[in-house]
């Protein structure tokens, strides 16, 4: 990232923006990811015995499966023998049987059984594939593909992943983009009012404070677990609002509550691949039970409109060869997002069916990749340029020097929360929210909404 003269912000160079969204073994961000726990599939999908899903993480072609005895395994799709996909393996007895000539493999890897070789053959004891640590906690399966798989950190402590069940939703779904422009998009205060907006100045929207003023300060300070962007809004009778939304590393993103909507919510942008991410959404109150009102509209939507949370309706499963197959949706680059242009001029600014199928057309409309060089960033941007900033520095510092973010060993340092604050003119947002963008678990916001 570089800088004019004069402080305009300018775009990532070429050879940056490589350095960013490439994910796989050896390149810089997959390392570094690398050495995180990666929140990667909800544990209620995974029944004992039941049918292997193939999946695929940090560019690696994989399989998950619980086994008999409800441990979950996740390990190489190609057996060690001829590459036949273990997505079509049997899973019985403690491990996965390959179909093609039996061999079977237990949770961490190992050749459990050769139906072919004969008694004397030891060839069973040097044969083992890849296989990743996993735990669960709170739904959903973790895991760990880091350098050290035999002493993993800890699990992160995150607050979504640690309030009771009836407190939190959480849903997956499949983008068709490189996580790092997935992130942006829920970084981004700027876009919230105008992209999610409506022109007939009906529906709860148009109540947003956000949407009363549509040039926001934007100020960014860099903290033990990633990046606070605070963007300042003008309420008048000089009192000032202020939402800060929360990045931790590598892939977090946190969106600040509203009066209307008292829920913490954000994302885990997990690389599938350099081209496909997976989003975790999670949406709770760190103290009350969701509504029933609330859980539907997460799961079910609002009026054939999606929420922030993939629906129960947007889902359209492809063959089990694709990996995380139930996740992808049907809205999408090949269906145009569903986009109505009727609805663009009558209702809705933008034309698109909901929150995140909204951010997920600018996000991936144009190209999985997009280059950044082509970019003309504005003051609005300022906490991309930090959070760019500090992907590339912890990368560096890792790669280079061993060097790891604070948060790989300290679970602690992920408890935190986007914060809405109202504050008299004068007062500092950092200062003032400190305390309350510290979670405290079980405990309410510590301030008014």
């Amino acid at each position: 990232m570089r800088r004019k003269a004069e402080g305009t912000l300018l775009m990532l160079s070429h050879q940056d923006n490589e350095r960013l969204t490439r994910i796989g073994r050896g390149a810089p961000m997959g390392e570094l990811f690398r050495l995180y726990w990666i929140p990667f599939y909800p544990a209620k999908d995974l029944t004992a015995d039941g049918q292997p899903k193939r999946i695929k993480l940090l560019g690696e072609d994989l399989v998950v499966f619980r086994d008999s005895e409800n441990r979950v395994g996740l390990i190489a799709n190609a057996c060690a023998h001829r590459g036949a996909p273990l997505m079509f393996g049997r899973n019985e007895a403690c491990g996965i049987r390959c179909v093609y000539h039996g061999w079977k493999y237990d949770v961490t890897g190992a050749v459990t059984d050769m139906p072919a070789e004969p008694p004397a053959s030891r060839l069973a004891a040097r044969v083992r594939i890849t296989a990743y640590p996993c735990r669960e906690r709170n739904g959903v399966v973790w895991t760990y593909m880091g350098p050290d798989p035999l002493n993993p950190p800890p699990l992160p402590n995150m607050e979504w992943n640690l309030v009771p069940d009836e407190n939190v939703v959480v849903t997956f779904r499949v983008q068709e983009c490189n996580w790092l422009q997935a992130l942006e998009g829920e970084i981004d205060s700027a876009h919230a009012p105008i992209l999610h907006g409506r022109i007939d100045a009906k529906g709860a929207i148009a109540d947003w404070i956000a949407a009363k003023d549509l040039k926001p300060m934007i100020q960014s300070i860099r903290q033990d677990f990633g990046v606070s962007i605070a963007a300042r809004r003008q309420l008048g009778n000089d009192k000032l609002y202020w939402r800060v939304n929360q990045f931790l590393m590598p892939f977090y993103s946190l969106v600040p509550p509203q009066s209307k909507f008292p829920d913490l919510s954000g994302h885990a942008w997990v690389p599938m691949d350099d081209e496909h991410t997976l989003c975790l959404m999670f949406s709770y109150h760190p103290t009350e039970a969701l509504s029933e009102r609330t859980r539907a509209v997460f799961l079910d939507g609002h009026n054939g409109r999606e929420s922030g949370h993939a629906s129960r309706n947007a889902y359209a499963p492809k063959s089990p060869t694709t990996p995380y197959n139930d996740f992808w949706t049907k809205y999408n680059p090949e269906s145009g997002f569903l986009f109505d242009y009727e609805s663009q001029k009558a209702l809705w600014f933008s034309g698109l069916p909901g929150l995140w199928v909204q951010d997920a057309a600018c996000q991936s409309g144009l190209s999985p990749i997009y280059d950044r060089s082509t970019e003309h960033l504005c003051s609005s941007d300022a906490g991309i340029v930090m959070v760019r900033r500090l992907l590339l520095d912890s990368a560096a510092d890792y790669n280079q020097r061993r060097a790891k973010p604070p948060g790989v060993d300290d679970p602690d340092v992920f408890i935190v929360r986007a914060v809405s604050l109202t504050l008299d003119e004068g007062i500092g947002w950092a200062d003032a929210g400190d305390r309350v963008m510290r979670a405290r678990p079980g405990s309410g916001f510590g301030y008014q909404l």
